[in-house]
């Protein structure tokens, strides 16, 4: 049997504020396989974001073992997580990120530039009209629609070809009709590039296409 792509082992992530410290998640123990599609729901509080944080070193974990494709990302400082996920991640959050005085064609190709891909301008290109925007590739984030601003972070994740997509709640800002494209877009990167897909949702709909489905409840996983 092959190794997971991602294996936590009695994960936990405690955060201090001004109340004291928080416990976020307990004990969290999961694995996710090469190729699987992993939806992670649960009620608002309940964890999945810092779960998919966690999973995508932007978050370092109080305790426990966090290994993705074979690595140990707790031993990982900053700079090296960066790299290790430009390489080998694409993420996706339900705010769009993009960089507002760069263009379409620009915030997808920025990425494959900083990796040193001398085809980050073809490869952007391509994967943009793959998600319909062939005739926006020049306007800017303010002179697109949330749904178009959606499509450019999805292609931004999916244009190095990334082993894993990580996706934050990407239809939550979105009307139902501009998020059921794009949750037919998450998937379709996810059978072209034959990425690892996990996926943070409330969409009921959505989560049914996963694989699998892990409900947390207060930090934990609900049995």
């Amino acid at each position: 049997m092959t190794s997971p792509v991602i294996s936590l082992n009695d994960m936990n992530l405690t955060l201090s504020g001004n109340a004291g410290s928080v416990d976020i998640l307990k004990g969290i123990s999961l694995t996710v396989q090469k190729g699987e599609t992993l939806g992670l729901i649960g009620p608002s509080g309940s964890g999945k974001s810092s779960l998919l944080m966690i999973m995508a070193g932007l978050e370092n974990a109080s305790s426990g073992d966090v290994s993705v494709m074979g690595n140990d990302l707790t031993t990982m400082n900053e700079d090296q997580m960066a790299r290790f996920r430009r390489d080998h991640m694409g993420v996706v959050f339900q705010s769009f990120h993009l960089i507002p005085t760069m263009t379409a064609l620009e915030n997808v190709a920025t990425p494959l530039e900083l990796a040193g891909d001398r085809e980050a301008f073809s490869k952007a290109e391509a994967e943009l009209r793959a998600v319909g925007l062939g005739e926006r590739l020049d306007h800017y984030p303010a002179q697109l629609s949330g749904g178009e601003q959606q499509r450019v972070a999805l292609a931004r994740a999916a244009a190095p070809r990334p082993e894993i997509l990580l996706a934050d709640e990407p239809t939550g800002n979105l009307d139902s009709k501009n998020g059921q494209a794009i949750m037919e877009m998450l998937f379709d990167l996810r059978d072209r590039h034959g990425s690892t897909l996990v996926l943070v949702t409330h969409d009921k709909d959505l989560a049914a296409r996963c694989d699998r489905i892990i409900q947390l409840s207060d930090g934990k996983i609900d049995a």
